[in-house]
């Protein structure tokens, strides 16, 4: 990222998180499925993906580890 550049934005209280996407590479998939991506989809998507992290996290804590799993997804 360019310094000054502050496109991603990080976790605040309520507010955005960090984007964890790469944009390019999921308009590649959803271009590849015949349909088009709307402006908003790599937010959605990045907050999909922070939410399933953040469940992961929980089950590996809950089951004693601090490693988290692909089980745990």
């Amino acid at each position: 990222m360019a310094k000054g550049n502050k496109t991603a934005k990080k976790a605040g209280k309520g507010g955005s998180r960090e984007i964890l996407i790469v944009g390019s590479k999921m308009k590649d998939v959803v271009k590849a499925a015949g349909c088009m991506s709307s402006g908003d989809l790599i937010e959605a998507l990045s907050q999909k993906v922070h939410d399933i992290l953040a469940s992961a996290t929980e089950r590996a804590k809950g089951n004693g580890r601090s490693t988290v799993r692909p089980y745990d997804l």
